[in-house]
Protein backbone atom coordinates (compact mmCIF):
# COMPACT_ATOMS: atom_id res chain seq x y z
CA UNK A 1 0.00 0.00 0.00
CA UNK A 2 1.21 3.91 -0.89
CA UNK A 3 2.33 5.68 1.81
CA UNK A 4 0.32 8.71 2.01
CA UNK A 5 2.22 12.20 3.41
CA UNK A 6 -0.42 13.43 6.19
CA UNK A 7 0.72 12.66 9.36
CA UNK A 8 -1.31 12.04 12.25
CA UNK A 9 -1.35 14.84 15.24
CA UNK A 10 -1.30 13.57 18.83
CA UNK A 11 -4.46 15.21 19.89
CA UNK A 12 -7.90 14.80 18.71
CA UNK A 13 -8.56 15.68 14.99
CA UNK A 14 -11.01 16.10 12.20
CA UNK A 15 -9.99 14.57 8.78
CA UNK A 16 -12.10 16.13 6.15
CA UNK A 17 -11.28 14.85 2.34
CA UNK A 18 -13.71 14.51 -0.77
CA UNK A 19 -14.96 10.91 -0.90
CA UNK A 20 -12.50 8.33 -2.26
CA UNK A 21 -9.38 9.85 -1.34
CA UNK A 22 -8.30 7.27 1.18
CA UNK A 23 -9.44 8.69 4.49
CA UNK A 24 -10.57 5.30 5.38
CA UNK A 25 -7.92 3.50 4.39
CA UNK A 26 -5.34 5.74 6.25
CA UNK A 27 -7.32 5.15 9.21
CA UNK A 28 -7.51 1.38 8.94
CA UNK A 29 -3.49 1.44 8.37
CA UNK A 30 -2.55 3.85 11.09
CA UNK A 31 -4.74 3.46 13.75
CA UNK A 32 -5.91 -0.04 13.50
CA UNK A 33 -6.68 -0.78 17.34
CA UNK A 34 -8.89 2.22 17.45
CA UNK A 35 -12.39 1.98 18.55
CA UNK A 36 -14.78 2.59 14.64
CA UNK A 37 -18.15 3.82 14.73
CA UNK A 38 -19.00 4.05 11.61
CA UNK A 39 -22.23 6.03 10.25
CA UNK A 40 -21.96 5.17 6.57
CA UNK A 41 -23.46 1.67 8.01
CA UNK A 42 -27.48 2.38 8.29
CA UNK A 43 -27.62 0.32 11.93
CA UNK A 44 -24.77 2.44 13.34
CA UNK A 45 -26.53 5.59 11.98
CA UNK A 46 -29.55 4.76 13.30
CA UNK A 47 -28.65 2.92 16.72
CA UNK A 48 -26.48 6.30 17.36
CA UNK A 49 -29.21 8.33 15.91
CA UNK A 50 -31.69 7.03 18.34
CA UNK A 51 -29.82 7.10 21.18
CA UNK A 52 -26.59 9.33 20.71
CA UNK A 53 -25.71 8.70 24.65
CA UNK A 54 -24.23 5.30 23.88
CA UNK A 55 -20.99 7.30 22.28
CA UNK A 56 -20.80 8.50 25.96
CA UNK A 57 -21.64 4.94 27.68
CA UNK A 58 -19.22 2.98 25.46
CA UNK A 59 -16.21 5.42 25.20
CA UNK A 60 -16.30 5.40 29.21
CA UNK A 61 -16.03 1.85 28.96
CA UNK A 62 -12.54 1.86 26.92
CA UNK A 63 -9.12 2.25 28.62
CA UNK A 64 -7.68 5.77 29.39
CA UNK A 65 -5.84 6.78 25.77
CA UNK A 66 -7.65 4.94 23.69
CA UNK A 67 -8.65 6.42 19.90
CA UNK A 68 -11.93 6.18 18.73
CA UNK A 69 -12.41 6.98 15.27
CA UNK A 70 -16.24 8.64 13.96
CA UNK A 71 -16.12 8.20 10.36
CA UNK A 72 -18.42 10.38 8.34
CA UNK A 73 -18.99 12.05 11.75
CA UNK A 74 -21.52 14.95 9.47
CA UNK A 75 -23.69 12.19 9.55
CA UNK A 76 -24.80 12.73 12.76
CA UNK A 77 -22.94 16.63 14.12
CA UNK A 78 -25.52 16.26 17.20
CA UNK A 79 -22.44 13.33 18.75
CA UNK A 80 -20.11 16.45 18.62
CA UNK A 81 -20.89 17.84 21.93
CA UNK A 82 -20.58 14.16 23.53
CA UNK A 83 -17.28 14.21 22.11
CA UNK A 84 -17.05 17.52 23.78
CA UNK A 85 -17.74 16.70 26.98
CA UNK A 86 -15.32 13.61 26.61
CA UNK A 87 -12.57 15.59 26.26
CA UNK A 88 -12.87 17.57 28.79
CA UNK A 89 -12.92 14.60 30.93
CA UNK A 90 -9.11 14.38 30.37
CA UNK A 91 -8.89 11.04 30.40
CA UNK A 92 -6.59 11.23 27.40
CA UNK A 93 -8.77 9.83 24.97
CA UNK A 94 -8.04 10.48 21.24
CA UNK A 95 -11.09 11.43 18.83
CA UNK A 96 -10.28 11.22 15.10
CA UNK A 97 -13.69 12.36 13.11
CA UNK A 98 -13.78 12.35 9.59
CA UNK A 99 -16.19 13.65 7.03
CA UNK A 100 -16.39 14.08 2.95
CA UNK A 101 -18.36 17.63 3.65
CA UNK A 102 -18.29 19.98 6.46
CA UNK A 103 -21.84 21.15 5.23
CA UNK A 104 -23.65 19.94 7.66
CA UNK A 105 -21.36 20.70 10.82
CA UNK A 106 -21.43 24.18 9.88
CA UNK A 107 -25.59 24.54 8.86
CA UNK A 108 -26.62 23.25 12.28
CA UNK A 109 -23.94 25.25 14.38
CA UNK A 110 -22.51 21.76 15.79
CA UNK A 111 -20.25 21.50 18.40
CA UNK A 112 -16.78 22.00 16.10
CA UNK A 113 -15.03 21.20 19.96
CA UNK A 114 -13.78 24.85 20.31
CA UNK A 115 -10.69 24.09 19.14
CA UNK A 116 -9.86 21.19 21.12
CA UNK A 117 -9.54 19.23 17.93
CA UNK A 118 -7.46 20.20 14.88
CA UNK A 119 -8.50 20.42 11.48
CA UNK A 120 -6.84 18.01 8.52
CA UNK A 121 -7.27 17.64 5.11
CA UNK A 122 -7.01 14.33 3.07
CA UNK A 123 -5.87 15.38 -0.64
CA UNK A 124 -5.65 12.93 -3.88
CA UNK A 125 -2.29 11.42 -4.34
CA UNK A 126 0.56 13.68 -5.16
CA UNK A 127 2.76 12.77 -8.26
CA UNK A 128 5.62 12.26 -5.17
CA UNK A 129 3.32 9.90 -3.28
CA UNK A 130 3.06 7.62 -5.99
CA UNK A 131 6.97 7.99 -6.86
CA UNK A 132 7.49 5.31 -10.11
CA UNK A 133 3.67 4.22 -10.74
CA UNK A 134 3.08 9.01 -11.58
CA UNK A 135 2.19 8.74 -15.23
CA UNK A 136 1.57 12.42 -16.20
CA UNK A 137 -0.54 11.15 -19.49
CA UNK A 138 -2.89 8.98 -17.21
CA UNK A 139 -2.67 11.74 -14.43
CA UNK A 140 -4.48 14.11 -16.58
CA UNK A 141 -6.83 11.52 -17.98
CA UNK A 142 -8.10 10.19 -15.11
CA UNK A 143 -6.85 12.53 -12.41
CA UNK A 144 -5.48 11.27 -8.67
CA UNK A 145 -8.28 9.95 -6.76
CA UNK A 146 -7.20 7.13 -5.15
CA UNK A 147 -10.70 5.37 -5.74
CA UNK A 148 -10.52 6.27 -8.92
CA UNK A 149 -7.18 5.14 -10.36
CA UNK A 150 -6.87 2.21 -8.52
CA UNK A 151 -9.81 0.78 -10.06
CA UNK A 152 -9.62 -1.64 -12.58
CA UNK A 153 -11.88 0.60 -14.55
CA UNK A 154 -10.95 4.35 -13.86
CA UNK A 155 -12.96 5.47 -16.87
CA UNK A 156 -16.26 4.13 -15.53
CA UNK A 157 -15.51 4.60 -11.78
CA UNK A 158 -14.99 8.54 -12.68
CA UNK A 159 -18.18 8.64 -14.14
CA UNK A 160 -20.08 7.66 -11.07
CA UNK A 161 -18.09 9.48 -8.70
CA UNK A 162 -19.85 12.62 -9.41
CA UNK A 163 -23.13 10.55 -9.16
CA UNK A 164 -22.49 8.99 -5.97
CA UNK A 165 -22.45 12.47 -4.47
CA UNK A 166 -25.47 13.55 -6.44
CA UNK A 167 -27.47 10.77 -4.67
CA UNK A 168 -25.57 10.29 -1.64
CA UNK A 169 -24.90 13.64 -0.33
CA UNK A 170 -27.46 16.49 -2.37
CA UNK A 171 -30.21 14.67 -3.13
CA UNK A 172 -30.30 12.49 0.53
CA UNK A 173 -29.92 16.09 2.06
CA UNK A 174 -32.32 17.52 0.05
CA UNK A 175 -29.49 20.35 -0.88
CA UNK A 176 -31.63 21.29 -4.23
CA UNK A 177 -35.13 21.24 -5.48
CA UNK A 178 -34.44 20.10 -8.55
CA UNK A 179 -31.64 17.57 -9.42
CA UNK A 180 -31.60 17.33 -12.95
CA UNK A 181 -31.30 21.60 -13.42
CA UNK A 182 -28.55 20.76 -10.53
CA UNK A 183 -26.52 18.43 -12.83
CA UNK A 184 -26.88 20.78 -15.56
CA UNK A 185 -25.18 23.55 -13.43
CA UNK A 186 -22.50 21.23 -13.24
CA UNK A 187 -21.70 20.31 -16.58
CA UNK A 188 -22.11 24.03 -17.10
CA UNK A 189 -19.37 25.07 -14.04
CA UNK A 190 -16.95 22.77 -15.35
CA UNK A 191 -16.27 25.14 -18.63
CA UNK A 192 -14.91 27.97 -15.33
CA UNK A 193 -12.98 25.55 -14.46
CA UNK A 194 -9.45 27.61 -13.83
CA UNK A 195 -11.33 30.87 -14.50
CA UNK A 196 -12.79 33.30 -13.44
CA UNK A 197 -16.29 33.02 -11.83
CA UNK A 198 -19.68 34.72 -14.14
CA UNK A 199 -22.18 34.06 -11.81
CA UNK A 200 -24.44 35.58 -14.08
CA UNK A 201 -24.02 33.96 -17.31
CA UNK A 202 -24.02 30.16 -15.57
CA UNK A 203 -27.49 31.46 -14.15
CA UNK A 204 -28.54 32.39 -17.74
CA UNK A 205 -27.36 29.02 -19.57
CA UNK A 206 -28.93 27.05 -16.32
CA UNK A 207 -32.06 29.15 -16.35
CA UNK A 208 -31.25 29.79 -12.52
CA UNK A 209 -30.68 33.32 -11.06
CA UNK A 210 -27.31 34.83 -9.73
CA UNK A 211 -27.96 33.85 -6.56
CA UNK A 212 -29.12 30.42 -6.80
CA UNK A 213 -25.53 29.99 -8.66
CA UNK A 214 -23.80 31.11 -5.66
CA UNK A 215 -25.79 29.09 -3.41
CA UNK A 216 -24.63 25.74 -5.46
CA UNK A 217 -21.03 27.06 -5.38
CA UNK A 218 -20.92 27.03 -2.17
CA UNK A 219 -22.71 23.98 -1.77
CA UNK A 220 -20.19 22.74 -4.03
CA UNK A 221 -17.39 23.95 -1.34
CA UNK A 222 -19.02 22.74 1.33
CA UNK A 223 -19.17 18.94 -0.15
CA UNK A 224 -15.32 19.50 -0.46
CA UNK A 225 -15.62 18.96 -4.60
CA UNK A 226 -14.44 22.56 -5.31
CA UNK A 227 -12.60 25.30 -4.39
CA UNK A 228 -11.69 29.39 -5.41
CA UNK A 229 -8.60 31.32 -4.94
CA UNK A 230 -8.38 35.26 -4.98
CA UNK A 231 -6.49 37.74 -7.02
CA UNK A 232 -3.37 38.13 -5.31
CA UNK A 233 -4.03 42.22 -4.50
CA UNK A 234 -0.68 42.73 -2.29
CA UNK A 235 0.74 46.24 -2.67
CA UNK A 236 -1.14 46.55 -6.01
CA UNK A 237 0.37 48.63 -8.51
CA UNK A 238 -2.38 48.14 -11.31
CA UNK A 239 -5.80 47.50 -11.52
CA UNK A 240 -6.48 44.27 -10.79
CA UNK A 241 -9.54 41.95 -11.43
CA UNK A 242 -11.76 41.52 -8.48
CA UNK A 243 -13.49 37.83 -9.61
CA UNK A 244 -12.61 34.90 -7.46
CA UNK A 245 -11.25 31.46 -10.18
CA UNK A 246 -13.03 28.05 -9.64
CA UNK A 247 -10.99 24.60 -9.64
CA UNK A 248 -13.16 21.17 -8.98
CA UNK A 249 -11.13 19.62 -6.81
CA UNK A 250 -8.97 17.21 -9.09
CA UNK A 251 -8.49 17.31 -12.71
CA UNK A 252 -9.92 13.83 -13.39
CA UNK A 253 -13.48 14.73 -11.83
CA UNK A 254 -13.33 17.89 -14.31
CA UNK A 255 -12.51 16.23 -17.45
CA UNK A 256 -15.35 13.53 -16.68
CA UNK A 257 -18.00 16.56 -16.19
CA UNK A 258 -16.69 18.20 -19.15
CA UNK A 259 -19.09 18.01 -22.08
CA UNK A 260 -17.55 17.67 -24.89
CA UNK A 261 -18.52 17.91 -28.41
CA UNK A 262 -17.14 18.52 -32.24
CA UNK A 263 -16.35 22.35 -31.67
CA UNK A 264 -14.62 21.77 -28.43
CA UNK A 265 -10.61 21.69 -28.79
CA UNK A 266 -8.80 18.91 -27.14
CA UNK A 267 -5.69 21.16 -26.84
CA UNK A 268 -7.69 23.64 -24.59
CA UNK A 269 -9.32 20.75 -22.30
CA UNK A 270 -6.01 18.95 -21.79
CA UNK A 271 -4.36 22.91 -20.88
CA UNK A 272 -7.28 23.40 -17.99
CA UNK A 273 -6.33 19.99 -16.69
CA UNK A 274 -2.65 20.31 -16.66
CA UNK A 275 -3.22 23.71 -14.93
CA UNK A 276 -5.67 22.08 -12.57
CA UNK A 277 -3.19 19.09 -11.85
CA UNK A 278 -0.89 21.95 -11.15
CA UNK A 279 -2.92 23.26 -8.63
CA UNK A 280 -4.13 20.20 -6.93
CA UNK A 281 -0.25 19.52 -5.95
CA UNK A 282 -0.05 22.85 -4.64
CA UNK A 283 -2.93 22.90 -2.76
CA UNK A 284 -1.60 19.16 -1.05
CA UNK A 285 1.80 20.60 -0.37
CA UNK A 286 0.14 23.89 1.59
CA UNK A 287 -1.82 21.39 3.57
CA UNK A 288 0.96 18.85 4.47
CA UNK A 289 3.86 20.78 4.67
CA UNK A 290 0.85 22.92 7.12
CA UNK A 291 2.73 26.36 6.00
CA UNK A 292 0.97 29.54 6.52
CA UNK A 293 0.99 29.84 2.75
CA UNK A 294 -1.77 31.45 0.11
CA UNK A 295 -2.25 30.42 -3.40
CA UNK A 296 -4.01 32.90 -5.28
CA UNK A 297 -3.80 34.61 -8.70
CA UNK A 298 -3.00 37.78 -10.41
CA UNK A 299 -4.85 39.88 -13.32
CA UNK A 300 -5.04 43.01 -14.34
CA UNK A 301 -7.58 44.72 -15.44
CA UNK A 302 -6.02 44.76 -18.88
CA UNK A 303 -5.98 41.00 -19.31
CA UNK A 304 -2.40 40.27 -18.35
CA UNK A 305 -2.34 37.45 -15.87
CA UNK A 306 -0.25 34.37 -13.92
CA UNK A 307 -1.88 31.25 -13.16
CA UNK A 308 -0.95 31.05 -9.55
CA UNK A 309 1.18 32.93 -6.89
CA UNK A 310 2.32 31.21 -4.18
CA UNK A 311 2.78 33.45 -1.11
CA UNK A 312 4.31 32.83 2.78
CA UNK A 313 6.57 34.00 4.71
CA UNK A 314 9.52 31.27 2.88
CA UNK A 315 8.08 31.53 -0.48
CA UNK A 316 6.79 33.69 -2.75
CA UNK A 317 6.96 32.67 -6.49
CA UNK A 318 4.97 33.23 -9.74
CA UNK A 319 3.95 30.22 -11.32
CA UNK A 320 2.74 29.90 -15.57
CA UNK A 321 1.64 26.89 -16.70
CA UNK A 322 2.02 25.67 -20.31
CA UNK A 323 0.62 22.61 -22.05
CA UNK A 324 3.55 22.79 -24.84
CA UNK A 325 6.86 21.27 -25.56
CA UNK A 326 8.26 24.43 -26.62
CA UNK A 327 8.19 27.87 -24.74
CA UNK A 328 7.56 30.68 -26.72
CA UNK A 329 8.37 34.65 -25.78
CA UNK A 330 4.73 35.43 -25.08
CA UNK A 331 4.65 32.29 -22.80
CA UNK A 332 6.59 34.76 -20.34
CA UNK A 333 4.78 37.56 -21.19
CA UNK A 334 2.83 37.52 -17.75
CA UNK A 335 5.63 36.54 -15.48
CA UNK A 336 7.90 39.31 -16.49
CA UNK A 337 4.94 41.91 -15.83
CA UNK A 338 4.12 40.30 -12.20
CA UNK A 339 8.59 40.86 -11.78
CA UNK A 340 7.94 44.51 -13.00
CA UNK A 341 5.79 45.02 -9.43
CA UNK A 342 7.36 42.63 -7.26
CA UNK A 343 10.92 41.84 -8.20
CA UNK A 344 11.09 40.38 -4.83
CA UNK A 345 9.41 37.43 -6.41
CA UNK A 346 10.53 34.34 -8.21
CA UNK A 347 9.25 33.20 -11.64
CA UNK A 348 8.57 29.87 -12.43
CA UNK A 349 6.87 28.65 -16.13
CA UNK A 350 6.10 25.26 -16.03
CA UNK A 351 6.03 22.99 -19.49
CA UNK A 352 5.93 20.02 -20.50
CA UNK A 353 9.57 19.68 -22.46
CA UNK A 354 12.12 17.73 -20.95
CA UNK A 355 14.98 20.52 -20.37
CA UNK A 356 15.08 22.69 -16.99
CA UNK A 357 15.90 26.03 -18.48
CA UNK A 358 16.45 29.49 -17.33
CA UNK A 359 15.39 32.66 -20.02
CA UNK A 360 15.66 36.13 -18.87
CA UNK A 361 16.12 34.41 -15.11
CA UNK A 362 12.67 33.28 -15.28
CA UNK A 363 13.35 29.38 -14.26
CA UNK A 364 11.56 26.77 -16.89
CA UNK A 365 10.72 23.85 -15.11
CA UNK A 366 9.07 20.64 -17.11
CA UNK A 367 5.98 20.47 -15.17
CA UNK A 368 6.49 16.00 -14.48
CA UNK A 369 9.81 17.11 -12.42
CA UNK A 370 8.19 19.41 -10.62
CA UNK A 371 5.18 17.50 -9.59
CA UNK A 372 7.59 14.76 -8.06
CA UNK A 373 9.31 17.62 -6.15
CA UNK A 374 6.32 18.43 -4.09
CA UNK A 375 6.72 16.80 -0.53
CA UNK A 376 6.49 17.51 3.08
CA UNK A 377 10.70 17.48 2.81
CA UNK A 378 10.44 20.61 0.43
CA UNK A 379 8.41 23.02 3.39
CA UNK A 380 9.39 25.85 1.19
CA UNK A 381 8.64 24.76 -2.29
CA UNK A 382 12.28 25.19 -3.73
CA UNK A 383 10.92 25.43 -7.22
CA UNK A 384 14.39 25.22 -9.04
CA UNK A 385 15.41 21.47 -7.94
Amino acid sequence: MLKRYLSAPEQSFFLFGPRGTGKSTWIQETFNNACLIDLLNPSTLLDYMTSPDRLYHLVRGLENGATIVIDEVQKLPSLLSIVHALIEDKRGWRFILTGSSARKLVKSSADLLAGRALMVSMHPFTASELGSSFDLNNALLYGLVPSVIMSPDPTETLKAYISIYLREEVQQEALVRNLAVFNRFLQTISFSQGNQINSASIGRECGIDRKTVDAWIQILEDLLISTTIRPFTKRAARAITTHSKFYLFDCGVYRSLRPKGPLDSPAEIDGVALESLVFQHLRAWVSFTKSDTEISFWRTRTGTEVDFIVYGEHCFAAIEVKNSNRIRPEDLKGLRTFREDYPESKQVLLYRGTDSLQIDNIHCIPVEKFLKNIHPENRFLLLTQ
